[in-house]
């Protein structure tokens, strides 16, 4: 496998995601902001099951959904209450009932109700069937549901601390908040109606965007361990390599976990029209896709700004960035070499402009260093002769040819 894909798969890709860490934290900055605002401004639709209210299931064969909401709206409109009523909330159930909750009513008002909606529909009233929840149960569902989430939030700390230590701890419980808040906002933005199923979804979340993150961190310490011995990787660069190998992985289990729920979320609520189903399924389908991009962009460059902090790390970045100074300072230093005189010259220098055509033609008439000097011979000497003797003499008196 080549490519880009290929570096991918096998964690070569060299993805700078810790690097732009400045990004990643401004858009979730960003994204977090919007949920707390569509929080604070839409707040949540909340279901019977925490204000209190009462059910009625219809058969679906009376009319559309809108028909038979609009008789529900016109029957609770005759009722003799200090306020108006209209229905809270209709939806088909397994394509042969309808499901619509109202606001609490008596025991004297539900009796009077579906009497008189059976005769507006035209139905025996025994087809009709309600049920009635009270406010102070959702109440305490809350309360233990908030419980729960401080338990394990505390367990949780606990563990990343004994596992990894107090600063990787830090970053992964704020990793599970951020993944909260964000199911939270686009929860609250979508209208859904929250329900206890709602809430099981976001303790659910939970423990998948900590395996995300053990996972991630698991590779980080890996890769860091021992990275102060050396000189040519400083705890940033290793961690991104942590992320950019256990990116695929990351992936591939978002994937895995996103395929079941998305069809529970899109095939099971929306085209079975099992909707019922469709609050678990939407908090489950967020929380999953924002657990991996907060692991990733979120959890693991904040812990390396959290390491980085620390005196030995501090300074062996220094000491790295030092030394790649040094090479560059020497790789951009102009080369020098020696000429056969033994002057140096610098490789990439030009001669001047005006230097005279004559000492370039001289430089290169330089004797070497091992010549013998010019001059005459020595007297006495013959031809390959010593001094002092040695050769064949003339005899006297002999003419020189």
């Amino acid at each position: 496998m080549s490519g880009f894909a290929g570096r991918l798969y096998r964690g070569e890709a060299n993805l700078p995601i810790v690097r732009r860490r400045n990004t990643w934290f401004v858009i979730a900055a960003v994204v977090v902001v919007l949920a707390i605002a569509s929080v604070a401004i839409r707040g949540f639709n909340l279901g019977i099951d925490f204000r209190g209210g009462n059910e009625f299931q219809v058969p679906a064969s009376v009319g559309t959904l809108l028909e038979a909401e609009d008789a529900l709206d016109a029957e609770l409109a005759e009722l003799d209450t200090a306020e108006p009523l209209e229905v809270v909330s209709g939806q088909e159930v397994g394509g042969t009932t309808y499901l619509f909750r109202t606001a609490e009513l008596t025991s004297e008002q539900t009796e009077a109700f579906k009497q008189g909606l059976a005769e507006r529909l035209g139905i025996e009233q025994s087809a009709i069937s309600d049920s009635r929840v009270s406010g102070a149960w959702g109440s305490q569902v809350t309360q233990r549901a908030l419980l729960g989430l401080l338990v394990f939030m505390v367990l949780v700390t606990i563990y990343l601390v004994l596992r990894f230590e107090y600063r990787m701890a830090i970053a992964a419980v704020a990793g599970l908040v951020l993944d909260l808040l964000l199911t939270a906002g686009i929860y609250s933005a979508s209208g859904f109606e929250v329900t206890p199923s709602t809430i099981i979804g976001f303790l659910t979340i939970l423990g998948f965007a900590l395996y995300d993150v053990v996972v991630v961190f698991d590779k980080i310490q890996e890769n860091t361990r021992g990275v102060t011995g050396g000189s040519s990787q400083t705890y940033g660069e290793a961690a991104n390599l942590a992320v950019n190998q256990t990116l695929m992985r990351s992936i591939n289990t978002s994937i895995v976990a996103l395929l079941p729920v998305g069809g529970l979320l899109f095939i099971g609520a929306g085209l079975l029209g099992a909707g019922t189903l469709k609050d678990l399924g939407l908090v489950l389908f967020v929380g999953m896709g924002a657990a991996f991009f907060v692991s990733i962009f979120v959890s693991s460059p904040l812990v390396t700004v959290l390491k980085e902090q620390e005196p030995k790390y501090k300074l062996h970045t220094q000491r790295v960035q030092a030394k790649r100074s040094s090479l560059a300072e020497r790789d951009k230093a102009p080369k020098r070499s020696r000429t056969s005189a033994g002057a140096t010259t610098t490789a990439d220098a030009e001669p001047a402009d005006d230097e005279p055509a004559a000492d370039a033609a001289l430089a290169g008439t330089a004797p070497k260093a091992s010549a013998r000097p010019a001059g005459k011979r020595q007297s006495g000497g013959g031809r390959g002769g010593r001094p002092g003797g040695g050769g064949r003499k003339r005899p006297s008196g002999a003419k020189r040819r």
